[in-house]
């Protein structure tokens, strides 16, 4: 069985104090004044500051946008671009989590197309950004989770329809500066690299897995499981710090291709009925869903658990194989303080209540195993009680 990696088009530039290079790294892309996207939290923890500093040192100019939420919604997108195409930028800079990346992306797009940017949502198939014309986006994460700096695209929330859509938006740089998760709270720490984990063991338990992800996906799997803890314990570790941030970006990549499943796919709705962050939505079910992939990919889950330092016999049956992987990865959860379902979701039953509206979202494509509508239940249930 064949199947394709996707290779990333962007340049990622990557080490401790890299931050420091954006005004360079602006200039060499031809910009003169940019755009500049982050929330009110990146801003009131200094980074941003720091970031304009030397954006300003190089001689380029700047508009700043902070008007990011979570989960970006389709209007803040087009108010950051409104901004952008006023000012007359020639460049996007977005510091700042997954929802920053994803908005400065969606406003690169809508620089030189005209709004609204559902115009542009990658289930359109019959419409297409003009991407001949676009401003260059350099892409500064300040988590270690959602790997957008390495990934083609951004995550829109669709108001009007109350989903998430994709907006295919390619980076002219990712500036990935482990400095800047120094001191980053526990629970953004914690549910950011849970979604990184998600991502390398999605890739990993993909039907269209291959060799070249394989690789990214095992070194993020085994990045996490050994720096986790340690940066939980004292955020200002920065060698953990660079571990999870590794882990991260490799993680983005190793998506491109065999793209994620169970945990995202009842994730990605979770997060929009609940109002959970992506991150923690998505790795809710993580343990749960390595349990049920087990009989169809026994090798696999058994080869995620040992990265994450369980101990299982080259023999080991499926049914056992799924029972250590899910207890390793809930294991974790429980010494790092990964949240609890019940902290979003007031009962089991309300929980379950959500299967038809996964189920209708979602076709599971990726998944190595068939997925019905009482295998998300069992899912959710036992997720639920963990």
């Amino acid at each position: 069985m064949t199947s394709t990696f996707l290779a990333s088009r962007n340049p990622i530039l990557f080490g401790r104090g890299a931050s420091k290079r954006t005004g360079e790294e602006l200039c060499a892309l031809g910009c003169k004044k940019a755009l500049v996207v982050f929330d009110k939290g990146v801003k009131a923890a200094g980074i941003v500051d720091g970031i304009l500093d030397v954006i300003h040192a190089a001689g380029v100019e700047t508009v700043c946008y902070d008007g990011v939420l979570p989960d970006p919604p389709d209007y803040t997108v087009e108010e950051a671009a409104a901004i952008g195409r006023a000012a007359n930028v020639d460049g996007v800079v977005a510091i700042g989590g997954g929802s920053s990346l994803d908005t400065g992306k969606g406003a690169k797009v809508l620089l030189t197309n005209p709004p609204p940017i559902s115009n542009y949502y990658l289930a359109h198939e019959d419409i297409r950004p003009d991407t001949g014309a676009m401003k260059p986006i350099v892409v500064i994460p300040t988590t270690a989770g959602t790997g957008s700096e390495a990934t083609p695209g951004g995550i829109i929330t669709d108001t009007k329809n109350n989903c998430k859509q994709n907006v295919p938006c390619a980076t002219d740089l990712g500036i990935v500066d482990p400095e800047l998760t120094l001191g980053l709270p526990r629970t953004v720490t914690v549910t950011t690299a849970a979604d990184a984990l998600c991502h390398a063991v999605e890739a990993f338990t993909s039907a269209e897995s291959n060799a070249i992800s394989d690789v990214l996906a095992e070194k993020a799997i085994a990045l996490i499981g050994a720096n986790l803890t340690r940066a939980v314990q004292n955020g200002a570790d920065a060698e953990a710090r660079e571990g999870l941030q590794l882990a991260a970006t490799l993680a983005g990549l190793s998506i491109m291709g065999p793209f994620c499943n169970v945990p995202h796919e009842i994730g990605l709705t979770l997060g929009m009925i609940f109002h959970m962050p992506h991150g923690t939505a998505c790795a809710m079910t993580l343990p749960e869903a390595l349990r049920f992939l087990a009989p169809a990919i026994p090798e696999r889950v058994a080869k995620v658990a040992r990265l994450l330092g369980a101990e299982l016999p080259e023999d080991a049956p499926a049914e056992t194989i799924g029972a250590v992987a899910r207890n390793t990865v809930a294991t974790l959860y429980s010494a790092v303080g990964f949240p609890k379902f019940s902290e979003f979701v007031k009962s089991r039953e309300e929980a379950l209540a959500a299967v038809p509206a996964i189920m209708e979202a979602m076709a599971f494509h990726f998944s190595p195993r068939p997925v019905a509508a009482a295998d998300v239940s069992a899912i959710l249930a036992e997720a639920y009680d963990r």
